[in-house]
């Protein structure tokens, strides 16, 4: 396919589906119009987190894995409009300025429960809640940060068309929000599995924004919750581990900081 960029035809690989960030470490995800990719990750995107006592330190986080209703849990910014961009937004695309986040308290989170109670994310009540769900084996303790704290790498990219492809592969729908990825790509290939192509090559997204492809996202039970109902499917990590390789979506790191957005053509540069 051919897009038209100011003149210039270039060659576009996919288009941006949908846009999300996750508050929350581990908890529900929100859709987006736009967002800020930053080298740190894209802005909003897991600002706050839970450490458990009963974690390894190698990955200290409480996520789903220890308590599967964690990803049924809403965590809202209470100030959306102060929390979609750094405050400088134009400047740091236009002159490539440091992004400034907004404050702590204008980044302020409310978490609904599956059970409908609403805490701030910095109530102590809201640890007490999520200790109880786990028969109080775990001591949880809240942590924030400016950088968004991924598992991994700062961005993860997923193609909706490997999610389909999947779920024929074994016979049932595939809800993309399982694989929680930041950017979804509706790919331009025929080949479901195209995006693991991109592996060790860097991609335009929109006008500015220039991310590089550092590796395919080695999968976990995650991926076998269900979004709304926390239950689990494991036949979806099986066909992943023994005809994929246990990997499935993309990492990648930010070259060109900005904005994207929903339905932006993806460039392959090299």
């Amino acid at each position: 396919m051919l897009y038209d960029n100011g003149g210039t035809f270039v060659s576009v690989t996919a288009t941006v589906d949908s846009l999300w960030r996750y508050p929350v470490k581990s908890m529900r995800g929100q859709e987006l119009k736009e967002l800020f990719a930053s080298y740190a990750g894209v802005y909003g995107d897991r600002v706050f987190a839970f450490t458990s006592s009963a974690s390894p330190p190698g990955f200290p986080w409480f996520t789903g894995r220890d308590q599967r209703q964690m990803i049924r849990y809403r965590a809202r910014f209470r100030y959306p409009e102060k929390a979609a961009q750094p405050i400088n937004v134009c400047e740091a695309e236009e002159r490539s300025a440091n992004p400034v986040p907004a404050s702590a308290a204008d980044m302020m989170i409310d978490v609904e429960t599956p059970g409908g109670e609403t805490f701030a994310i910095d109530d102590p009540a809201l640890v007490n809640h999520l200790e109880a769900a786990t028969g109080n084996r775990h001591q949880l303790t809240l942590r924030r940060s400016e950088k968004a704290m991924t598992d991994a790498f700062p961005v993860s990219i997923f193609a909706v068309q490997a999610a389909q492809t999947l779920g024929e592969e074994i016979g049932i729908r595939i809800d993309t929000r399982r694989f929680r990825a930041n950017i979804y790509l509706d790919l331009s290939s025929k080949d479901p599995y195209a995006e693991n192509q991109f592996v060790g090559k860097s991609l335009r997204i929109g006008q500015k924004v220039v991310v590089h492809v550092l590796q395919r996202d080695e999968r976990c039970m995650m991926i076998t919750l269900d979004p709304d109902t926390a239950e689990k499917t494991p036949a979806i990590l099986k066909q992943v581990a023994q005809s994929h390789g246990n990997m499935i979506g993309l990492y990648a790191a930010v070259l060109t900081e900005g904005v994207i957005r929903k339905g932006d053509p993806v460039e392959l540069l090299s």
